[in-house]
């Protein structure tokens, strides 16, 4: 090598190497979206342990939730809730039988304390 190539850099070759290039946001397809959304309805798994195992953000799952299903919960909440609703009421109606069978015991129960009848 000579002296003469050596300093023939030219500028365009020179912007190019030092130009960066935004990094391209990932671009999934409509099936795609949709298979992760039913996935994360019908497993019942928390939706960050959905967006991990496929590799996106959990806000973008919960974009894409609301895009294809809109209010759907997923079912695991959904019988949960239920569950605990459930439980609540049985509490409530096992309290009030309760109470409704001590009344009737005491108004079925004869007094101790009363007199023997007079006789005529």
């Amino acid at each position: 090598m000579n002296k003469s190539e050596t300093k023939s850099i030219t500028p365009a070759t020179q912007t190019s190497t030092t130009t960066k290039v935004a990094p391209q946001s990932k671009r999934y397809d409509d099936a795609l979206k949709k298979a992760a959304v039913e996935n994360w309805i019908k497993s019942g798994k928390p939706g960050t342990v959905i967006a991990a195992e496929l590799g996106v953000s959990y806000p973008s799952l919960k974009d894409w939730k609301a895009r294809y299903c809109g209010d759907a919960v997923p079912e695991r909440d959904t019988l949960e809730a239920e569950n605990r609703a459930r439980r609540r009421e049985l509490a409530r109606v096992s309290e009030q039988r309760d109470i409704l069978k001590k009344t009737l015991h005491i108004f079925t129960e004869p007094p101790s304390n009363v007199t023997k009848p007079l006789k005529p």
